[in-house]
């Protein structure tokens, strides 16, 4: 990790990497077999999983609970069913959001049977175990503000947001070539991963599956057209 006036990057490159044939997955944080007690997650960020699964495979039905679990897919569809009857593809552009609460099943397929879907997995953990499980999604690409910040997750599901058991609030950017945002978070403790493209954040130049961590304004600028999440912790 690097560390630049208090802006610690994670590298794309440093991340841990697990791949079953059927999934390929970067971790950003400890998962699974990976266990790195520097790299536990960030406040209450625990899991960033870069996950790319082979056509017609999946993950079956396995259990979660007291997990805020986001899906943000990139390109391709990812199939959800759930033990709340829900039922959905996910499409590339589309965020999901599942609250595990007490306690709920579910399932992840790529249906295409000739493209991979390349997606996030992302987990938060709530500020107290349990609720009722809950389940949302929708489409980011009307609601995305061009040079810009688009609001997904927030602790009163305000604007177009999901409501998380959570302080804490997850948005969308999208930076033209040349364009710089300055954001003023509601939280004091900012997280961010580079989708794509080429991003400055003050003296750093981040590329794809990079991720920075500050907790200082930042003056973020696209050296190319850039896509990334941000999130603001407690």
């Amino acid at each position: 990790m690097q560390t630049t006036t208090d802006i610690h990057v994670r590298r794309a490159n440093e991340r841990f990497h697990s791949n079953h044939g059927w999934l390929n997955s970067f971790h950003t944080f400890s998962f699974g077999q990976h266990h790195d007690p520097n790299h536990m997650g960030f406040r209450s960020l625990r899991v960033i999983n870069d996950d790319t699964v082979a056509p017609a495979q999946g993950f079956g039905t396995h259990p979660h609970s007291s997990m805020e679990i986001f899906s943000y897919v990139i390109s391709g569809q990812l199939e959800h069913k759930d033990s709340l009857g829900n039922g959905r593809i996910i499409k590339a552009g589309e965020f999901q959001y599942m609250s595990a609460g007490d306690g709920i099943q579910h399932s992840e397929f790529n249906p295409s049977p000739n493209e991979p879907v390349h997606f996030l997995q992302i987990w938060l953990e709530p500020t107290h175990p349990g609720g009722e499980p809950r389940y949302a999604d929708f489409d980011t690409k009307p609601l995305r503000s061009q040079n810009g910040l688009t609001l997904l997750a927030s602790p009163s599901g305000k604007g177009p947001s999901f409501a998380i058991r959570q302080h804490a609030q997850i948005s969308f950017g999208h930076l033209h070539p040349g364009k710089e945002l300055t954001p003023h978070p509601t939280f004091p403790h900012q997280y961010l991963h580079l989708i794509s493209g080429e991003l400055q954040l003050d003296e750093q130049t981040l590329t794809p599956g990079d991720s920075a961590a500050f907790s200082h304004p930042v003056t973020l600028k696209a050296n190319s057209e850039a896509e990334f999440l941000f999130f603001e912790l407690s």
